[in-house]
């Protein structure tokens, strides 16, 4: 099964603004570790950025780059996004088949928007996918908190057969 890793909205405008996203520090720590296990396996990696169309993140603003904590190499692919679906109006999909890739390695921001609807289009694209579950995050809300929005996430997607949650430290790349 041919993998590949998409880090979803590890963006300034997020991560570096208070209130920063729970575990943000953490986060992209996770990310860090399973996107260099994947370089080691010669796995690609995307890199899906959210824009507006003005405004703070504007395509090519401050707050749309790349997290600076976050370890980006020049082979890694970045595509741009509008929508929650990474796959909406993007050439996700396309860059994914023409690299034969069937299994997804997911995280990111943010839990239940995002990360969540790029996961449940991919599941219904009949991608195998593992949900990093300790390298998604988002901010807490008015009725959950981050962290009960994450657990949600990682225990109800993993009930679809396609998807299973998973910790950094557990990723693999050899099938």
């Amino acid at each position: 099964m041919t993998s590949a890793v998409l880090v979803i909205d590890v963006q300034r405008g997020i991560f570096d603004r208070e209130p920063k996203p729970f575990e943000a520090e953490q986060v992209i720590e996770n990310i860090n570790t399973v996107t260099a296990r994947a370089r080691e396996a010669q796995v690609p990696i995307l890199f899906l950025q959210q824009e507006l169309t003005s405004g703070w993140m504007a395509y090519g603003s401050e707050s749309w780059q790349l997290q600076a904590q976050l370890e980006v190499d020049e082979g890694d692919i970045v595509i741009r996004k509008t929508r929650s679906d990474g796959f909406l109006h993007t050439t996700l999909h396309e860059t994914l088949t023409s690299r034969g890739v069937s299994r997804l390695i997911v995280c990111g921001f943010a839990s239940e928007f995002c990360i969540d609807s790029t996961i449940r289009r991919a599941s219904s694209l009949d991608y195998a996918i593992h949900i990093v579950s300790d390298a998604h995050t988002t901010h807490d809300k008015e009725h959950l908190t981050a962290e009960q929005i994450r657990n949600h996430h990682n225990v109800t997607l993993s009930m679809s057969p396609t998807i299973e949650a998973t910790p950094a430290a557990e990723v693999t790349f050899t099938d």
